[in-house]
């Protein structure tokens, strides 16, 4: 059969982290590629309890029947109160929209405003899958320099000047893949600067919550002063990624398209989900959580960053992030680490290589290293392997 696929299927292949989470059916490959939580910090006694309570206490048609696609107006003001946290203030239930997840809140947000050609401003690198998410939709993706501050701002203005872009995409605390954090002053002036361009912003926020050191900053979203900033947040890295829950606050004639756009999709967000993170949050189950996973997650960042100091090459250099899930590093020497990542597989090890995050990709001596999903004893196992592999490497090419 001759399969005639759309044109927008030309440029999409499965996303890095996805197709070689296919490879780890062997419980002896040590996964630094995922972005999984750890087993431990899923709180599976407080869910099964809430769970039981909902299916067993009258609110059962509740839960089985339809929902509305904006969410259950309760998790919707609960949501409200949450996103305080993130320095959002004043928010009114029709600028809130339930979301299966934080990446449903990027595709909703393309659908909404991207046609073919369209650009999207991107920080240099980004996440994988926004950039999937973009292709799919045939935008133009254009990065934008970042230094350890944020993005360059001069770099964003002259690029919204040429580019005219739809949106701009940033992970604005601990970046998937940098792991950097922007200062106050930049999120200040991404706000300012897109504002003055009547440029909209689509700020993800999958991981502020699991900071480690240092002192929270408030959102980009909360200097927004012309409603032209989408926040998404999710409870994937915070509750449970297989609830698949999450939200968005922006304008409310913004929220409306986007509610539009999901009744097309998925009609509305699991109301099991949806309740079982309400009953959640109002139980005051959600801070104590996050206290008792943040230690675990510290650890085991620190026992990465000990391993690469301890067995990585020389030539390797990393950010050593505040918080989040992962490590970024590099190599300065002529190494391609997308043609190393099938080796590493046979040395029972896997990272996902660099290139993937870059809209240009051509990026090759990168890596992300994920920690949150391995005892201190397997990713010391696994940074040796690793290092012993890319310093045979180096000695090759030297």
């Amino acid at each position: 059969m001759d399969y005639n696929y759309s044109e927008r299927m030309s440029k999409l292949n499965g996303a890095a982290t996805r197709e070689i989470l296919k490879l780890l059916t062997r419980p002896e490959i040590i996964s630094f590629a995922g972005g999984f939580p750890a087993t431990q910090c899923l709180p599976q006694k407080e869910v099964q309890e809430i769970a039981n309570e909902l299916l067993s206490e009258g609110r059962a048609t509740e839960v089985l029947q339809y929902g509305t696609t904006e969410g259950f107006v309760s998790l919707r003001q609960q949501l409200i109160e949450y996103v305080k946290t993130a320095g959002i203030e004043n928010v009114e239930l029709d600028q809130t929209l339930v979301i299966s997840g934080g990446q449903q809140g990027i595709d909703l947000m393309s659908k909404a405003f991207l046609d073919k050609g369209d650009v999207v401003l991107v920080e240099n690198p980004t996440y994988l899958t926004a950039l999937q998410i973009f292709d799919s939709y045939q935008a133009k993706i254009i990065g934008v320099n970042a230094d350890k501050n944020g993005l360059d701002i001069e770099d964003l203005e002259n690029k919204i000047i040429q580019y005219k872009p739809k949106f701009i995409y940033c992970v604005s605390t601990f970046s998937n893949p940098t792991g950097k954090t922007y200062s106050i002053a930049n999120r200040r002036q991404i706000a300012s600067v897109t504002a003055k361009y009547n440029v909209m912003v689509l700020e993800d926020d999958p991981y502020s919550k699991l900071r480690f050191e240092g002192e929270p900053v408030p959102s980009i979203k909360s200097f927004d002063t012309q409603g032209n900033v989408v926040y998404v947040t999710s409870f994937s890295k915070v509750l449970s990624p297989g609830l698949r829950m999450g939200v968005a606050i922006g304008n409310k004639e913004v929220i409306r398209k986007l509610t539009i756009c999901k009744q097309g999709v998925d009609v509305s967000t699991s109301n099991l989900s949806q309740l079982i993170v309400c009953e959640y949050l109002k139980r005051g189950y959600l801070f104590p959580n996050i206290n008792k996973s943040l230690p675990i997650y510290r650890e085991r960042k620190n026992a990465m960053i000990d391993a690469i100091n301890k067995y990585m090459p020389d030539e390797f250099s990393y950010i050593n992030a505040e918080g989040g899930l992962f490590i970024w590093g590099g190599f300065d020497a002529p190494i391609n680490t997308t043609t190393l990542a099938p080796e590493a597989i046979k040395h029972d090890v896997a990272y996902i290589q660099g290139q993937v995050f870059y809209p240009c990709g051509d990026v090759t001596n990168m890596i992300r290293l994920n920690f949150s999903n391995a005892s201190v004893e397997r990713i010391d196992l696994g940074i040796h392997r690793l290092g012993d592999m890319f310093k045979a490497e180096i000695a090759k090419v030297k």
